[in-house]
């Protein structure tokens, strides 16, 4: 690859005269969120919850216990069995009016999530309007239950099949997408008539919290509970937990590790969503343009910071050039900066001081590797968290920042001679949550999307959900499935009653 483009100077935009996102009396209630109200935790201790723009602490939160899980377990299973027995419709009706709430606090909660994260505010507009999308979408398909059909598979005797819920489900959310990912295990979950104890990220706990606030009066106390706490303390109990049925985990390889080693003694469900390394593979036939704005917005939403990140491009050699020139355009034109500064904000900064040097090592082993940055490349000045959007090229197929999730805005370019080598290279990460295919032959996008090991393949675009349709991984990404009806069978379970009527 021969394309020798300038890198242009990048500055982050501040917010005029540093003004709040959130006032003090916007931020929720503190303490630990259980059995429908707030209490203490029983540590007595807090944590610091920072802003990343700044890097000056937000809020504080409770430092949880296992005691404090004990406590919000125990009313979860005092509060689930009437809760199950109520009709799919009784249920949906509920996740309705939790809709509503959320949708009537969206200016609220849009600026919570950006005051907490550092993300753009359009990102944050389209995470609570996504929020609102998955409860209104589960409060239908809670109604709309499909199975097998009863009938005599046996002569003289009818089988039934029932499903049930699971009980009491430990839930434990990453930073990136505080509460949407909230509400993709909490929507389903409550729609198949279970409680739940949710832990979110100690980095990015607000929304969550005043999520739960504001639906306090609409659930039953105990179906949902919040204990904000550290994974190795409040995420291990409710891993370890005999009395929960399941753990749900939206999170980084190392932790789903973690929970599901804890969920062994017990042998309960485990429901992993975790990384990824998506592949972008650009024929020679692709749409060049196409292909460079849709990686313009796959791999840069959120910062990157976004698990089907569109950020391994493998394009074919003879187009290679052509598609970094104009992929180099589209990256140079981002608008960095704090989310106060403006609507037209696109890129904000990675959530904490620890991300921020964990990309940065990246960046920094990727020179020294001889890997050449086309646009970005490093971290930029000032107070918070952020990094340059970047463009890497003369990528080896085996270097560290083509086969390691790096989380941040940062993609990198490879090229190959022919499909299988294209094939092979995608399936060659220990990843498999998604991929996309880009060719303006229809034949060969069939061909190259089954060949693809990842649960979503886009052709010709990347990153685009639908709450209708399952979102999963293969292999080292996890199992089980968030959004569509096939998250209600992974949060219920299934029962086959046999009828003896023979006469």
């Amino acid at each position: 690859m021969t394309t020798q483009t300038a890198v242009p100077v990048q500055t982050v935009r501040r917010a005029e005269g540093g003004a709040a996102l959130v006032s003090e009396a916007e931020l929720p209630s503190t303490g630990q969120f259980i059995d429908g109200g707030f209490r203490p935790s029983t540590s007595g201790a807090t944590l610091d919850v920072v802003d990343p723009c700044s890097e000056q602490v937000l809020a504080q939160v409770a430092d949880g216990t296992a005691e404090d899980v004990d406590v919000a377990v125990a009313a979860a299973l005092a509060a689930q069995p009437a809760w199950g027995r109520l009709t799919p419709k009784e249920r949906s009706l509920v996740l309705l009016r939790i809709a509503d709430r959320v949708e009537e606090n969206t200016d609220r909660l849009v600026r919570l999530e950006s005051a907490n994260t550092g993300k753009p505010l359009t990102v944050s507009r389209d995470d609570i309007a996504s929020t609102v999308d998955t409860f209104r979408f589960f409060a239908g398909a809670a109604r709309a239950i499909t199975s097998q059909a009863a009938a005599d598979y046996t002569e003289g005797h009818l089988s039934v099949i029932i499903r049930e819920p699971l009980g009491v489900i430990g839930v434990v959310t990453p930073w990136n997408y505080p509460l949407l990912m909230a509400a993709w295990k909490i929507a389903p979950i409550i729609a198949a008539g279970n409680a739940l104890v949710i832990k979110p990220s100690e980095q990015t706990p607000l929304t969550t919290i005043a999520f739960a606030e504001l639906v306090a009066d609409l659930l039953p106390a105990g179906i949902l509970n919040v204990v904000t706490g550290v994974g190795p303390v409040v995420g291990a109990r409710l891993s370890e937990h005999p009395d929960l049925a399941m753990i749900a985990l939206t999170g980084s390889v190392n932790s789903g590790r973690a929970v599901a080693s804890g969920a062994a003694q017990s042998l309960k469900r485990v429901h992993l969503e975790l990384g990824g390394k998506a592949p972008v593979v650009v024929f020679e036939d692709a749409d060049l343009d196409d292909a460079a704005s849709g990686i313009r917005n796959a791999g840069f939403w959120n910062a990157g910071q976004e698990c089907g990140a569109g950020c391994r491009i493998l394009v074919h050699e003879s187009v290679a050039d052509q598609l970094t020139e104009r992929l180099v355009k589209e990256i140079s034109s981002f608008v960095v900066g704090e989310p106060g500064a403006g609507d037209d904000i696109e890129i904000g900064p990675m959530v904490s001081r620890a991300h921020y040097d964990r990309v940065a090592g990246y960046l920094s082993r990727a020179r020294e590797a001889g890997i050449r940055a086309a646009v970005g490349g490093g971290t930029l000045d000032g107070p918070g968290f952020f990094v340059a959007p970047t463009v890497l090229v003369d990528v080896p197929d085996d270097a560290e920042v083509a086969r390691q999730e790096i989380f941040g805005p940062v993609v990198t370019v490879e090229t190959f001679s022919d499909e299988d080598e294209a094939v092979t290279r995608a399936n060659s990460v220990p990843y498999g949550l998604s991929a996309s295919v880009w060719t303006e032959n229809a034949r060969r996008s069939h061909d190259i999307a089954a060949r693809l090991e990842a649960g979503t393949v886009w052709v010709n675009s990347h990153l685009v959900l639908a709450t209708e349709a399952p979102w999963g991984g293969f292999k080292g990404s996890g199992y089980g499935r968030d959004l569509s009806i096939y998250a209600l069978d992974d949060y219920s379970r299934t029962k086959h009653v046999m009828h003896n009527h023979s006469r």
